[in-house]
């Protein structure tokens, strides 16, 4: 533990400069006294880590002097290798610089640790779209990422419905989502979010911006997208689930957020073991359509058309099963085994690994 600790603190001299005892003490989650101790200990084992008195003083160390990746351990070995995985990198046009960082890393690993990379390759693959989707980067991302990491503006041509607006952005990232990429800028005062896809120009300019420092990527991304959700959730239904249908439930919503808000305000089961939940939805069609899966394990109680709905579902299933299974010549019973036919099993068994 306190090896470990001791390469931390020299490689938070190495990447920040001068840090007071508060600063490292802050950042390795010790006292400022072990902090003097651990200084004192790399001292001793020739470290160059020298104190600068005063009120701009603190702990650096030596110019120049630079330590070797050999404090790594297999586990953090392996896990840098996983930024190098195939896709988005490559995806941004990084690939390249991506393997370059690896190599690098490589060569200054202890032989002990130079299969990590292939020991994290033969176990982890990265497959970022979804099913059914195109795995193709959009036309204009690597033009875009070269402008976020240079802080460079850029003229924005994008697709909006059947317009084309121009807008003069501050590219300041770019957010994947679910196999879809994102480009978070500044427009005015304001933030604004685009979806790759829909770019069909971009030109970037020399002029550069200043980013506000105090911007966090991934604080901004989590609340646009839980916005975003609940604007689109403009209708509620009130529904009574049984115990089965209230766990199937929770992969239909369109958010975690919704169905644990709904059930946190549901009442006690009933007699029967339902519970009555009021559900936001974003239209009584699309709530028909994710609803409808549940069976006979939900019951609409409102609003009265989509009950309708449901009633007229029932019905139609009702009558469908009523009549005789169809056959492949006509309506009617199924056909059995002809004479001196040998039984077959009452159910077949699926092939192994579809069970």
């Amino acid at each position: 533990m306190r090896a470990a600790r001791l390469i931390s603190l020299v490689l938070l001299l190495q990447s920040r400069g001068t840090m007071t005892a508060a600063e490292l003490a802050h950042e390795l989650e010790v006292s400022e006294r072990t902090v003097y101790r651990d200084v004192l200990a790399l001292s001793a084992a020739g470290v160059p880590v020298y104190a600068d008195r005063g009120r701009a003083g603190g702990y650096r160390l030596l110019g120049g002097y630079r330590t070797r990746l050999t404090g790594l351990t297999r586990d953090e070995a392996e896990a840098l290798f996983l930024t190098g995985l195939p896709g988005p990198a490559g995806d941004m046009g990084l690939a390249d610089a991506v393997a370059a960082a690896e190599l690098k890393v490589l060569a200054a690993l202890p032989p002990s640790l130079r299969d990590a990379p292939v020991r994290t390759g033969q176990r982890f693959h990265l497959d970022v779209p979804g099913w059914f989707r195109e795995s193709a980067p959009p036309r204009w991302l690597t033009e875009l990422a070269r402008a976020v990491w240079r802080d460079r503006v850029v003229e924005l041509r994008y697709r909006r419905g059947e317009r084309e607006v121009t807008r003069t952005v501050q590219p300041y990232g770019l957010v994947l989502k679910s196999g879809v990429w994102y480009l978070i800028g500044r427009v005015g005062d304001g933030y604004r979010t685009y979806r790759v896809d829909r770019v069909v120009g971009v030109e970037v300019g020399e002029e550069g911006f200043d980013r506000d420092d105090g911007f966090d990527l991934g604080a901004y991304w989590r609340g646009q997208a839980e916005a975003f959700l609940r604007e689109i959730l403009r209708a509620e239904v009130t529904v009574r689930l049984s115990p089965a249908g209230l766990r199937a439930l929770r992969h239909l919503v369109d958010a975690p957020f919704v169905y644990d808000e709904a059930v946190d305000a549901a009442g006690a089961p009933d007699g029967q073991g339902r519970r009555v939940l009021r559900l936001p939805v974003e239209s009584v069609t699309v709530a028909y359509a994710q609803l409808l899966a549940l069976g006979p394990e939900v019951e609409v109680l409102d609003p009265p058309e989509l009950r309708a709905r449901f009633v007229e579902a029932a019905r139609r299933s009702a009558a469908l099963y009523a009549e005789a299974p169809t056959t492949p010549d006509g309506p009617g019973p199924a056909a059995g085994p002809g004479p001196g036919a040998e039984p077959g099993p009452a159910s077949a068994e699926p092939p192994e690994g579809q069970r």
